[in-house]
């Protein structure tokens, strides 16, 4: 079993533990509704802050294959400091097992800071859609690796309903394609293979040719690049084959200052 596998399984552990319920887009919408404070995630990549090419910066902890990788951890301070930067949206990671993140930083980071929050997390379920709302997410993963056709469908048209944004995530051609099949118009590409953990920026720019080549896909899509990013000089390189966004996370908070090497990523 790979880690992927392992991930995932214990995902479904604690989705069993959920209170059973059946969710509707109705109930996804009323608690949107009494949340308020709506933050166009989309739009927010649409038009950068800062430069070309937007960032989602994520606040991340630890994984799976480096262990803790952010010692003096504060979720909040790390998210003001990326906004202070220039990023345009924010991912928080939510998983507690394996990259020791946690619902409680999406509600601090809501609290204090403006921008857009991505749920980052291995979503298999319409409960964990209706958690993303409650604990202040303003748009929520999809990993097209671990959801059926069926399921990945089903959990990004009930998201969509609500109101939230999807970012459908692929890694092959064959991803790609089930992705613009469901309708997604916020394609992430993970340079990372979650069975090996190796990183190649090509497959951004493989993919994007793809993606590109279909019209009616292609004119709406929004391509964000994700993983491996070091430099200015991989920014402009992914920028170069289409994509209007970048999510990075190891990169920056691994760096003594998280706001310089923010800033020297958007090239400010």
């Amino acid at each position: 079993m790979n880690i992927l596998d392992t991930i995932v399984a214990q995902k479904r552990i604690e989705v069993a533990q959920l209170p059973e319920r059946r969710i509707a887009a109705g109930d996804l919408r009323d608690a949107m509704l009494e949340r308020g404070e709506p933050r166009d995630f989309f739009a927010a990549l649409r038009n950068p802050r800062v430069g070309t090419v937007a960032l989602i910066a994520e606040v991340k902890k630890a994984s799976p294959s480096q262990g803790v990788i952010c010692q003096n951890f504060d979720a909040v301070r790390i998210a003001k400091e990326y906004e202070a930067a220039g990023a345009s949206c924010l991912s928080v990671l939510t998983d507690e097992k394996f990259f020791q993140g946690s619902l409680d930083y999406l509600r601090e980071i809501r609290a204090a800071v403006k921008l857009p929050l991505l749920r980052k997390d291995f979503i298999i379920d319409e409960r964990q859609i209706l958690e993303a709302i409650e604990w202040g997410a303003d748009a929520i993963l999809l990993i097209a690796a671990i959801l059926t056709d069926a399921e990945l469908q089903h959990l990004h048209d009930l998201a969509r309903a609500a109101g939230l944004a999807v970012l459908v995530e692929v890694h092959d051609e064959a991803e790609l394609q089930r992705a613009m099949a469901c309708g997604a118009i916020l394609i992430g590409v993970n340079n990372r293979d979650l069975r090996t953990f190796k990183v190649d920026l090509a497959t951004t720019e493989l993919l994007a040719t793809k993606l590109f080549a279909s019209p009616a896909v292609g004119r709406s899509a929004l391509l964000v690049a994700e993983s491996g990013i070091q430099t200015r000089a991989d920014v402009a390189r992914l920028a170069r084959c289409g994509a209007k966004a970048i999510l990075v996370g190891e990169n920056l908070v691994r760096a003594n200052n998280i706001g310089q090497q923010t800033r020297a990523l958007l090239g400010v």
